[in-house]
């Protein structure tokens, strides 16, 4: 039996092939970087903004972004129909008709399925979802939304910039377009215990998003956060301990609830820790084993726990 709802399936599902997202960065910035909200970030968010630096780093276009992702998704995966993945920083921070020649540029190359677009919950109005909208009558769209934590306490700690009814009004209104919402969450975020993130877990099943990315909290150089793992006042978690915690949460989420993914890729240069995430592919043949140890899967205590 299938543990989880992957994401490489779902896609399967929908188009009878392999799909393979691009990530692009288109040059953005973000409102609690620029001084619009702080100019701190996140406490965890390094120089590229948990995307490539393709575009703020090496100056490469998003034309030569789509055509070298293409060339590589080909090679190593075969993929003939690929995703459009706004991905580093703040993706709809602008004005909306800078948003459209973007996303629109993309999508015109061949072979273009879908497009997804990574952002704040503070930075989507009604002008933007109802870009997003046109594009789904030719496109798969998704929207992706930061939430991180479903308490507010930790969002303050974190130097999030906004609250959960912030995300909780941004998921309403995206549905209320009919988009598909990805929720990304951290695990491991400081002060929290195994039952705050449980019920971040069971949050997100009442809002019902259709999908989710599960990241754990990793240090990176240069950061507010490194500096205080430096002075000993943070603990990574360790990798059984990550492992048993996303298999919590998968049960607490709804069977149907695709998950685009189960652990970050931090720049093996910029992770100051925990060392274990340099070795991705390890941790996920250990969750495929503890699935099989505990005979769980996703949506196990859906039902029981959050009462649908």
């Amino acid at each position: 039996m299938k543990r989880y709802r992957d994401y490489n399936s779902y896609l399967r599902e929908i188009f009878g092939e392999r799909v393979q997202k691009i990530p692009l960065d288109a040059g953005f910035t973000c409102p609690n970087r620029d001084g619009t909200i702080s100019r701190g970030g996140c406490i965890y968010c390094g120089r590229r903004g948990a995307g490539s630096g393709a575009m703020a780093e090496r100056g490469e276009s998003l034309d030569e972004q789509i055509a070298s992702g293409m060339i590589w998704a080909r090679k190593k995966y075969g993929a003939s129909r690929f995703i459009a993945y706004f991905q580093s920083f703040t993706n709809t921070y602008g004005p909306v008709v800078r948003l459209r020649e973007l996303y629109d540029g993309a999508l015109t190359h061949e072979g273009m399925a879908g497009l997804s677009v990574s952002t704040r919950p503070d930075c989507v109005d009604e002008a933007v979802l109802g870009l997003l909208e046109e594009y789904k009558e030719r496109f798969l769209v998704w929207l992706e939304l930061g939430l991180q934590s479903a308490h507010d306490s930790t969002l303050r700690q974190i130097n999030r910039g906004h609250d959960v009814a912030c995300f909780d009004r941004a998921v309403a209104a995206a549905h209320a377009k009919g988009l598909n919402v990805c929720a990304h969450v951290i695990l491991g975020l400081p002060g929290e215990s195994r039952e705050m993130m449980m019920e971040t877990a069971r949050h997100l099943g009442e809002l019902a998003a259709e999908g989710v990315k599960i990241h754990s909290l990793y240090v990176a150089a240069n950061t507010p956060l490194a500096e205080v793992y430096e002075r000993g006042a943070y603990r990574c978690l360790e990798r059984e301990e990550y492992v048993d915690l996303v298999l919590d949460f998968l049960e607490r989420l709804p069977p149907t609830m695709v998950v685009q993914r189960l652990t970050g890729d931090p720049v093996p240069s910029e992770l100051v820790a925990p060392v274990w995430m340099r070795e991705k592919s390890r941790t996920l043949n250990l969750m495929k084993k503890r699935f099989e140890e505990r005979g769980t899967w996703q949506g196990k205590r859906f039902v029981k726990e959050v009462g649908f």
